[in-house]
């Protein structure tokens, strides 16, 4: 983490800076330091980066440790002298930026001199806000998922699972928040797109393939967007989006020298009457003792497969609700009605909380979309229906669920913060309105309670 703090707070510097030159020790590789050159060339600062910088080498050199002791990456030589270590990097940043919010026409003139923080004091707020989240939820899962995999750490599937499912949730809400802006803050690019875009680079260059990234279709073309700006293509160059996940390597383990051979020590012959050197049987060679292999820890089952065995077979259903494209209540809802087992499974009606915020036709239909995407982690135990009512705002939003066992998986609550943005309520078969109801939102009736259906969308 030091690293990448380090990466955000010299590219802060820069974006204040002007006219100064400064020195760069980085790889010409490293995300990191392609943060500070993007920052650079919008800002029109001359940065120098260090030719021919080769971690491992270049950093352990006595010139380098002079300017870091402990040998990391980036290094930013300043006209002042070295900065490394977050803190005091940060420090520096804030004495360039320390103005009294009294002197907000002075703080305002700064920005417009420095686009790259946006062009007022809460413009100046929401780029350290979305500094944050590329920092925090974008480049954390990124580098947990990938760094195992490449053998720099130990490779855990069950921590993989819950980094992917976490790494889903934040791509998620961007690309709910993309799904209405072009840009983080303001119109122009500034220092949150130029740390967000360079997060994303390892991610999508490296691990994050189409197939993972096509449900996030904002996120895809912010991305491309960004990285195909001058100021960004000049630096990152041709982006190429990762055509597999890297498969899993061994750790890499430190190299142990080898311990000298001790000396044998000498035994003396016994000896026995007659002055008699007496030979013993040489004993048999033992056997070199095979290595144990050490099974696997299995992977910790889900709670709802620990649970009796349901006669209903979910994916039978879901092909059933897929393939019926005519007289869908005759064949569809009675056929859902037949395959129904309420001891294994159980319905939900929800009714979002805020339904006067949705003022917006298709910022509403984004949030629900968003929704779907962070359920994935339960389409093995759910099927879902999702319905965006109204002709005009404000649009109201209702759901009917289906999922494996009594209660709503404690894992989706925890996982998939829109669950506490719903009212929930179990649904009582026994209740003919009630049944008539999930009919009703199984098949799209319309209208539905009386008005009209903007959209609906089939979580399966």
């Amino acid at each position: 983490m030091a690293l990448i703090e380090q990466g955000i707070a010299i590219a802060v510097i820069i974006s204040i800076s002007m006219k100064q030159s400064w020195v760069l020790y980085a790889g010409n590789t490293n995300k990191n330091g392609f943060k500070v050159l993007i920052a650079a060339e919008y800002s029109g600062v001359k940065i120098e980066l260090v030719k021919n910088f080769e971690m491992g080498i270049s950093n352990k050199t006595p010139e380098f440790l002079k300017m870091n002791p402990i040998g990391k990456v980036p290094v930013l030589q300043t006209p002042d002298g070295p900065i490394f270590e977050s803190n005091a990097i940060a420090r520096y940043g804030e004495n360039k930026l320390r103005i009294p919010y009294s002197a907000y026409e002075n703080f305002t003139h700064l920005k417009a001199d420095n686009p790259l923080f946006g062009s007022s004091l809460i413009d100046y707020a929401h780029v350290e806000q979305w500094i944050d989240f590329a920092t925090l939820e974008i480049d954390t899962n990124i580098l947990r998922w990938f760094i195992p995999r490449i053998g720099f750490s130990v490779y855990l599937p069950p921590a993989e699972e819950a980094t992917i499912a976490a790494l889903k949730r934040a791509l998620g809400a961007l690309n709910t928040y993309l799904a209405s802006n072009t840009y983080l803050v303001g119109h122009s690019a500034t220092l949150a797109d130029i740390i967000l875009t360079c997060n994303l680079t390892l991610g999508f260059t490296r691990i994050m393939t189409k197939s993972f990234t096509s449900d996030f279709p904002h996120v895809e073309r912010y991305f491309w967007t960004m990285v195909n700006l001058p100021n960004f293509r000049k630096i990152l160059g041709d982006v190429k989006q990762a055509e597999s996940v890297p498969p899993v390597q061994s750790a890499k383990k430190p190299s142990q020298a080898q311990e000298p051979a001790k000396p044998k020590a000498t035994v003396e012959p016994k000896k026995v009457a007659n002055n008699e050197v007496k030979k013993e049987a040489p004993k048999p060679k033992a056997e070199p003792a095979a290595e144990e292999e050490v099974a696997p820890k299995p992977k910790p089952k889900n709670p709802l497969d620990l649970l009796p065995p349901s006669k209903m077979i979910l994916d039978e259903w879901k092909r059933l609700y897929s393939n019926t494209k005519t007289n869908f209540r005759e064949v569809a809802i009675k056929g859902f009605w037949d395959m129904y087992d309420p001891e294994g499974y159980s319905l939900w009606f929800c009714d979002y909380k805020y339904n006067e915020e949705n003022t917006v036709s298709y910022v509403t239909l984004n949030k629900v979309s968003g929704f779907l995407q962070r359920m994935d982690l339960a389409r093995k135990y759910a099927f879902g229906k999702m319905l965006v009512i109204g002709s005009g705002p404000p649009f109201k939003v209702k759901g009917l669920w289906l999922f494996r066992g009594q209660q709503i998986p404690q894992f989706v609550i925890d996982e998939c913060y829109d669950m506490e943005l719903y009212e929930w309520q179990k649904v009582d078969i026994t209740d003919e309105a009630q049944k008539e109801r999930v009919n009703q939102m199984i098949e799209d009736h319309e209208p539905f309670e009386g008005e009209a259906l903007l959209d609906s969308k089939c979580f399966k």
